[in-house]
Order: structure tokens, then sequence, then C-alpha cells
């Protein structure tokens, strides 16, 4: 028997709050220029926004109109939650993509001299490497601790907006651990923890019956919870002061939220802000899209696939698999499949998933990964039958 613990965040929580304002300005610049580079990085604290970063568009975007809707759409519409869409300050502070950076982006090392194809043109935006993961835990095949924290302040965020629980915030926070049987499965939830923001006056009592029953209990199958099952509601015994009033926010912050919640590895990189030439986005998608595929597809019950690259290179450094001893096929066996059967080049990857339009703030809040209410294309499962068919699996 193991535990395993997962977080989530809600869109109110201020480092969730910076990374929806970052990819709202990638998706406005994408819109309008479809080869926008961007790199955009939100800051906020009590009273203020600020955005920085190198950028290079050819549209215009009002940004300070941007951070001010997005405020406004989470939930910091007055300044009751200490914080107001409409009076804060706004600072901006952009420049160009550095020219050295660009030219490696613009021509790849492949393509340096060559007259190779349209995918070898684009080098990767950055040096680092990326992980993916799947697993069978789940129906989106994803670890049971983060899809269960996921749900959680969506339906937090849920309740709040649709006024069953009117008293809530836009701040707030999930914790899920899970045990796991000696066959490595999910056995039960041993406790779940929950920190909601609300308004002043709300006695205690009344937030842990009202969110256990509106939330918890909506959220987390019932099988999965016994007499054992410990619940924290509002531990602190007070959540008031919240958002950036309560906390700085950065863009970047909650990568781990953003991914596989600590289940898998991470290769350090955040998502918001970055145009697909930034291989820290668009090369974590391909990968948690070739893990997908494969356990869809029954090589492996769980599967992790890393990535590295060399900034201004168009193909990966080097290509790993492990399935954690959970493989049909010997793990090297499944990389060459993995190498035969997808394009890791950022050119290729940007065209397969159609990355160079507006599609990423809806992304900014309640994972990347695993996500059955948006129609994400690296989520898809597309490739599981041509991978049976090329591993011999019946």
């Amino acid at each position: 028997m193991r535990l395993f613990t997962s977080e989530s965040v809600t869109e109110g929580h201020p480092d969730k709050l910076c990374d929806q304002i970052a990819d709202a300005i990638l998706d406005a610049m994408l819109a309008g220029d479809p080869m926008s580079r961007v790199a955009c990085e939100v800051i906020t604290t009590t009273g203020m926004v600020m955005v920085v970063g190198e950028v290079t568009t050819e549209c215009y975007v009002d940004i300070e109109k941007l951070v001010r809707d997005t405020i406004r759409e989470i939930g910091y519409a007055n300044g009751e939650q200490g914080f107001d869409a409409d009076s804060c300050a706004v600072l901006i502070s952009l420049k160009g993509q550095s020219p050295d950076i660009a030219m490696g982006v613009n021509t790849a090392l492949e393509a340096r001299g060559s007259q190779r194809g349209a995918e070898d043109e684009t080098g990767a935006g950055d040096q680092g490497m990326m992980f993916g993961y799947a697993c069978d835990e789940t129906e989106e095949r994803m670890p049971l601790p983060i899809s269960l924290a996921h749900k959680l302040t969506r339906r937090l965020a849920q309740v709040r907006k649709d006024g069953t629980i009117p008293y809530l915030r836009p701040d707030g926070k999930s914790q899920v651990t899970v045990e796991y049987g000696d066959d490595g499965a999910p056995s039960r939830v041993e406790a779940v923890v929950i920190s909601t923001q609300h308004s002043d006056g709300v006695e205690n009592d009344a937030i842990f019956r009202d969110v256990k029953k509106h939330v918890i209990e909506n959220v987390i199958p019932a099988e999965l919870i016994d007499g054992n099952t410990k619940f924290f509601i509002n531990p602190t015994g007070r959540f008031v002061v919240g958002g950036p009033q309560g906390d700085s926010g950065l863009t970047g912050r909650k990568i781990i939220v953003d991914t596989y919640g600590g289940y898998a590895c991470h290769g350090g990189g955040s998502f918001s802000g970055k145009d697909p030439t930034k291989v820290d986005r668009s090369a974590a998608y391909m990968t948690r899209y070739i893990a997908k595929n494969i356990v869809a597809a029954g090589l492996a019950k769980r599967c992790e696939i890393e990535v590295a690259y060399a900034i201004g290179v168009a193909n990966p450094v080097s290509v790993l698999v492990n399935t954690h001893g959970t493989g049909n096929l010997p793990d090297e066996r499944i990389a060459e499949l993995v190498n035969r059967h997808f394009d890791l080049r950022p050119a290729s990857i940007i065209k397969h998933f159609g990355l160079r339009r507006p599609l990423y703030k809806q992304t900014a809040a309640y994972g990347h990964f695993g996500r059955p209410d948006l129609d994400l294309p690296w989520e898809k499962v597309d490739k599981a039958e041509e991978l049976k068919k090329a591993a011999g699996i019946a």
C-alpha cells in the first residue's frame, strides 16, 4: 500500500490569474498574426498587474483591455474581493524577440545551407527536456489524484458562479490523497483538502457542510470514500483575504498543477504565455499525445516519454520511453515505434496539432492534459490503432 497526493488551484488563484492573462495575450496575437512570437510573463500583487516579455507580431492588441477583461471574467469584478479589474494598475513592458534567438528558430541547424523540407526550417526555441505521461487509471488516461483535484477546483468555480454557494470567492485550492494497492491500482481516497476564499461573516461549519455536499460529494465517486477518509475544508478556519491581495502571483509557478500533479517527471519549463515554437509547450503536448496513444494501444499501462532539444535545432537530441515495467514490449522497442510514427520536429508538431491559432487560454486553468471538457488535439488517440498494428498486438 502507498499514498500519493496531488493538488489543483482555481482560476482565481494569483498564479493562475497570471497564466490566464499571459495566454489571453498569446491567443489575441495568434488570432491577428498566426506567426507571432510570444514569450509573455505576468506578475500580480495587491492592486497591480505587470506584463513583461518578448513579443514579435504584426498585429495590434489592446493589452490593457485584455488584462482587465480576463481579471473580470475570473471574478475579480469589484473591490469586495480585494482586487478589482477596473481599478488595478496595469503596467506593460514588452520588447521584440532577441535576434539571436530568432535566427535559430527561423532557420534550424538542419536547414542552413541545405535544400531540406519545411519541417527542418524551424528550430527549437530553446534547449531543455520535456516529459509526457499517460496511464490507465482514469478514462482520460491521467493519474487519479490530479484528475480528482482538478475536478474539485472546477466544481468550486462552478458552484461559485452559478450561485449554489453564493459566498465563495475566486481563490481556492484542492488536494487529494489516493491510496494505491499492492497491484499498483488506486483503491480509495485517503484525504481531501479544500481551501476556498469566502466572503466575510460566513461560519466555518457552514462552509464545511456546503463544500462537502456540493463539491466533494458531487465529484469523488462514493466507492472511493470510506469511514477512514479524512476531510479538511478551510482548515485554518478563515480564508477571506485571497487572490492578489493575499499573495503575489507569477506566470509558470504552477507547472506541476498544469501537468501530472507530480506523478510523472517534469522538465521544468512552463507553458503559459509561450507560442508553439517554444518546445517547452509544443513538445510537452506532443509527448503527452505519444504517451496517451501508447497506453490506448495497449502497449503499456503506464508510459512516460522524455525528449530533449538544442536551441536552433529541429530534431530532438534524445527520445526516451519508460513504461515502468508495464510494457507489453521492451521500452527500446516502443522507442523505435515512437521514432518511426511520430515527427518530433517543432514545425511538424505545430502543423500536426494546428498550434498557430488561439486555443491556449482555455488550458491556463485546471490542467493542460486530461481535459474531457475541451477538444484539445494532443488528447486524441488517433494513432493507437496504427501503433497496435505496428507492434503486432491483436
